[in-house]
């Protein structure tokens, strides 16, 4: 922990390093509550290698084909199991959860059926894989697939909304867990549960997928385990203890997962083929250690929503608000005010820590994006980074750290850079 001395050398005022200690006062009986639940899922995740008799060979690797990988065959069974699913496929081939999405999408849809998605406005990059205002190429809505939403209440899903909603033509109901890039809550598992038990009475034809990024090993159960059909994300953010060096997953009924496979691949050969090229030890090993990572994140989370509303900023959640994924949003209110605040975060990581975050239009995204993450695994939402679309109300996405001081110390370098734009 950083306290007096430290802080002082890191140019913090009287006032904030009196902040700093009353929001680890003011949270610690919630982070100790994290800290018992990050215990419960090792165990959890513990059960699910030993179950599958995890050995010596399964961390070895393949190239080529990569037929008859028994780590990577090993891992798609652990991860069912973690998932209390029928099946699983966890590949370093996914470049990112967006196509790990995207093949479970195309998978599972036809043309000339539909999507419906019940958590409003999508994920930049996902609108884009649907076709949403530029049917570009290869999109959902190229391929004959047609779209609709259902917007969102104040207090989150229109759970009331949704009999009237779906159609008998309905062929898959999505739900995005995390609030993405928007102003709003991320939805916890059995809020999920719930909106999932009404899409079931309403329409049983229709396929339920959840995108699950940032949001596993947060809670005791996952969407699998309260009835989606499908769960997809990224092994570069929870599931890989920050140890995965690429990769995402699918899980869910063996008949949506083999339907996504033949996306991955193609089909007849689905997930009978994917070389690991010696990551299994890697991926088994990020997966191990993963519940007590995304323990030290979302402590960190916490403590920095304390933290920064001290500072006297908007943020997202509120320190003490439940949470179900490892995203901190604080509202900043100028493009500048972005800046500093990764410039911030940028300067506390262990790879490039000298680097200035530039803005840019990324592949999938509509607004430019500012970035800001020295990890060793480019990308890594795990390990401490920050987002920013730059447009208003101009808010950073803060996520990850591999231990609550990792997470302070960004913090307070992040609002240092603040307190200088202020005062210039």
């Amino acid at each position: 922990m950083m306290v007096g001395q430290r802080l002082r050398q890191e140019g913090m005022s009287e006032t904030q390093i009196e902040h700093f200690q009353q929001a680890l006062k003011i949270t610690q009986e919630l982070r100790e509550e994290i800290r018992e639940r990050a215990h419960r899922l090792q165990w959890k995740v513990l059960d699910a290698l030993q179950s599958q008799g995890l050995s010596e060979i399964h961390l070895n690797g393949s190239t080529g084909y990569g037929y008859g990988d028994c780590g990577r065959e090993l891992l798609d069974r652990v991860f069912a199991r973690l998932f209390g699913s029928q099946a699983a496929l966890a590949r370093l081939q996914f470049v990112s959860g967006t196509h790990a999405i995207a093949c479970g999408l195309f998978g599972n849809l036809r043309p000339g059926q539909e999507m419906v998605c019940l958590t409003g406005d999508p994920y930049d990059t996902l609108a884009t894989v649907i076709g949403l205002g530029n049917p570009g190429p290869g999109s959902l809505a190229e391929w004959g697939v047609s779209y609709r939403q259902l917007d969102l209440l104040d207090h989150g899903l229109d759970l009331d909304g949704i009999a009237s909603f779906l159609r008998p033509q309905t062929r898959l109901v999505f739900l995005q867990r995390s609030r993405g890039y928007a102003w709003r809550n991320s939805l916890t598992v059995g809020q999920l549960g719930r909106a999932i038990e009404r899409v079931r009475a309403c329409c049983p034809q229709a396929l339920i997928m959840v995108d699950n990024c940032y949001g596993e090993l947060v809670e005791d159960h996952e969407p699998t385990q309260v009835g989606a059909d499908l769960v997809a994300g990224s092994l570069i953010k929870n599931l890989g203890g920050t140890l995965a060096a690429s990769g995402g997953y699918l899980a869910g009924t063996e008949l949506a997962v083999e339907a996504a496979s033949y996306r991955l691949t193609a089909p007849g050969i689905g997930g009978e083929q994917g070389a690991s090229f010696g990551f299994s030890r890697s991926l088994l090993q990020g997966l191990f250690q993963a519940p007590i990572v995304v323990g030290q994140a979302l402590e960190g989370a916490v403590w920095a929503s304390c933290f920064l509303e001290l500072e006297g900023y908007e943020v997202g959640p509120r320190w003490d608000q439940p949470r179900t994924d490892i995203v901190q949003a604080v509202k900043l209110g100028s493009p500048e005010a972005q800046a500093a605040f990764c410039k911030g975060i940028q300067s506390s990581g262990p790879v490039d820590s000298g680097a200035t975050p530039e803005s840019w239009v990324q592949p999938g995204y509509r607004d430019r994006i500012l970035m800001a993450g020295g990890t060793f695994v480019a990308g890594s939402s795990l390990e401490l980074s920050a987002d920013c679309p730059v447009r208003a109300p101009y808010i950073a996405y803060l996520q990850g750290g591999i231990s609550l001081g990792h997470v302070q110390l960004g913090v307070v370098r992040a609002v240092k850079r603040l307190s200088m734009l202020q005062n210039n």
